[in-house]
């Protein structure tokens, strides 16, 4: 094998990922009029989440906090808006959300 060849090759570590805790996953969870309704009406629920998570993890995280079955997880990432204080530009800060679908039989309270 030559040297070129060796250096095209991938190598065979395993990625290593960064393994967070569920309370570590799961945010908070965003309690609006429109988060209301789909929880009333379709069962599903928002929550910020961390941006380093996936679906998998965030359904392996909600099921074991509230005891519940999962049955659908989506997520957005949401952009930071553009936000001016005194005389300077920012930006709020970008984060994640996650819309969790439950099994027809379960429910989350937050009241």
């Amino acid at each position: 094998m030559s040297a070129r060849s060796a250096k095209l090759t991938p190598k065979a570590s395993p990625k290593s990922k960064l393994k967070l805790e569920p309370h570590q996953i799961v945010l908070r969870p965003l309690v609006t009029e429109k988060g209301v309704h789909r929880s009333t009406r379709h069962n599903q629920y928002a929550f910020e989440v961390n941006p380093l998570a996936d679906k998998n993890e965030i359904r392996q995280a909600i099921q074991e906090l509230f005891d519940v079955i999962v049955v659908k997880v989506r997520t957005q990432n949401r952009k930071g808006k553009a936000r001016r204080h005194r005389f300077r530009w920012g930006s709020t800060k970008q984060w994640k959300k996650a819309l969790v679908t439950l099994d027809s039989e379960h429910r989350i309270d937050f009241f």
